[in-house]
């Protein structure tokens, strides 16, 4: 209940393109633990902690969102299986501990370094998030789309049509490679992913160790069929010799329902019961001997540190000291050919960077932050969000940016701050946003039709919330834009409602740290007494 109370709730909240789930669900993916360490939220850092030292990992089996999808992709492979069989016929391996413990290693030593690249491909909620917001959330808009014209031939105009803006290749490449490896591991190693290629699980597995419930054997009543261990999808369970590797233990409970001597129990057993952590012993291929009677067979010994573990300690060290080296690798790519500026203009658009979301205070600390969960991106209400790909440089990678193609990013709207989990983007008051300058709007008059076809317009003055964008004289009666850069936030709206194509006449350039600017002033309201009927 647990498991689908937090994965319903985090699903319908990236799928929701009608605004129906309330804004508030976004508290439960605060709890995310990659989220919290990185927006430095010690409590709820703890709470999980002191979670996983008690009760295991449950947070891998109930909380972790890309968890709970890949035990729901092992339900769905398992439908139609003989239970004669088991729900899967899983069996023990050693863990892939070296490999565990360097990806953790190399995961935290780059994101210490400001190297998030390796952490944002990694991070299952972030995996989770762009499978929901790339694939799972155009399906179900395309879904939308087809009950609304069935319904229209009916006559009921209960659903309208929806397009989607958001999916760029990138994202929908990224999300469907998540998935693919979600299906692919689990359908062939269940929870392989959990216990050796996420960083999340590696951390967990270093504390679940030492918990004080854990799932134990009890060898009188064991006749060692081998149910529990066909069902772990963990791998973490030896049959034979009687063991629970709780280091990868999920706390899924397959095993126990699976036991028909109920031999296999979920139990306080600490360690420090035995003076012995949990661990895995190697299998000899013979039976363990029976305990005394009335006693009930301890966890495997402590293993001795491996020289495993000094090879990690010692590779972690020396990707940290070529993090500098890395990190001056990734470079500012061109821009696509669609969006090369003309010989007019006077800006080195090659070298500009994305416009980053009003919150997140800059492009260095947004990048360092920001794990491309694409939240922001399906809960922005004018959709300006969507995901980069290599247009910025490979350390932009899968984060959003504010495009103005067709859409700008409202004046008072502080969503995406307010809905950011790992706080890359901080919640702004609407006071805040009014003022934060993202960028500047440069006007290039080669472009402008007010110049190249001697016609009005003024449709970016007419859309500038703070009037930095203001008509002036230029030939006769035309008037043409001029750019007040003190006034300017670069919210978009003079860029998105330019209708010169294909090259804007004034688009936003970003800042690379965000500024503030004067509030505009308001107008002097004056108080009118009406009398009569009041026309």
């Amino acid at each position: 209940m647990l498991a689908i109370l937090f994965f319903v709730s985090a699903l319908l909240f990236f799928i929701d393109f009608a605004g129906k789930i309330p804004q508030g669900v976004h508290a439960l993916l605060h709890l995310q633990i990659v989220p919290a360490i990185l927006s430095g939220a010690v409590g709820i850092m703890a709470f999980q902690f002191i979670l996983v030292l008690v009760f295991g990992r449950l947070y891998c089996s109930a909380i972790c969102p890309a968890g709970i999808l890949q035990d729901a992709i092992n339900r769905l492979f398992c439908i139609g299986k003989k239970k004669s069989k088991g729900v899967r016929r899983f069996s023990f391996r050693k863990p892939q501990n070296l490999l565990r413990y360097l990806l953790l290693g190399a995961t935290a030593a780059t994101a210490l370094a400001g190297f998030t690249t390796l952490l944002v491909w990694l991070d299952p909620y972030s995996n989770f998030g762009r499978i929901a917001a790339n694939l799972f959330r155009p399906v179900t808009m395309w879904g939308n789309n087809v009950l609304a014209d069935l319904l229209t031939r009916m006559d009921n105009y209960a659903l309208y049509h929806v397009t989607v803006h958001t999916v760029t290749t990138a994202g929908l490449l990224a999300g469907l490679l998540a998935l693919l490896l979600f299906v692919g591991l689990t359908i062939f190693r269940g929870r392989l992913f959990c216990n050796t290629l996420c960083p999340v699980g590696a951390l967990l597995s270093l504390i679940s160790r030492y918990s004080f419930f854990r799932i134990s054997f009890d060898e009188q009543l064991c006749n060692r069929c081998g149910n529990c261990e066909r069902t772990c999808k963990a791998e973490a369970i030896n049959s034979k010799q009687m063991t629970v590797d709780t280091s990868r233990c999920v706390d899924c409970f397959n095993c126990t329902s699976s036991c028909t001597k109920s031999s296999l129990k979920y139990r306080f057993r600490p360690p420090f019961a035995s003076g012995k952590p949990s661990a895995e012993k190697p299998s000899s291929g013979k039976p363990a001997e029976a305990p005394a009677a009335g006693k009930l067979s301890s966890e495997a010994p402590a293993a001795s540190p491996s020289n495993g573990r000094r090879r990690f300690f010692a590779t972690g060290a020396t990707v940290a000291a070529t993090l500098p080296v890395l990190s001056t690798v990734a470079q500012y790519a061109d821009l696509p050919e669609g969006e090369k500026p003309t010989e007019a203009d006077n800006i080195d658009y090659e070298r500009l960077p994305p416009v980053t979301p009003p919150g997140s205070a800059g492009l260095e600390r947004f990048k360092d932050q920001c794990t491309g969960c694409h939240l922001c991106v399906v809960r922005c209400p004018t959709q300006v969000l969507r995901p980069a790909g290599l247009q910025f440089g490979f350390d932009y990678l899968l984060r959003p940016y504010c495009k103005f193609e067709s859409s700008y990013c409202n004046y008072e709207c502080t969503v995406c701050g307010e809905v950011c989990p790992v706080h890359a983007i901080r919640g702004l008051s609407k006071e805040e946003k009014r003022t934060t300058q993202v960028g500047v709007a440069t006007f290039n008059i080669s472009r402008c039709i007010v110049h190249t076809e001697g016609t009005d317009c003024g449709a970016c003055s007419e859309h500038c919330p703070t009037q930095a964008v203001h008509m002036i004289p230029y030939e006769g009666t035309l008037t043409i834009p001029q750019v007040e850069s003190e006034l300017c936030i670069g919210c978009g709206g003079c860029e998105s409602i330019c209708p010169v194509r294909p090259y804007r006449a004034i688009v936003v350039v970003a800042n690379r740290e965000h500024a503030y600017v004067a509030p505009p002033e308001e107008e002097e309201v004056k108080e009118i007494e009406i009398d009569g009927f009041g026309f």
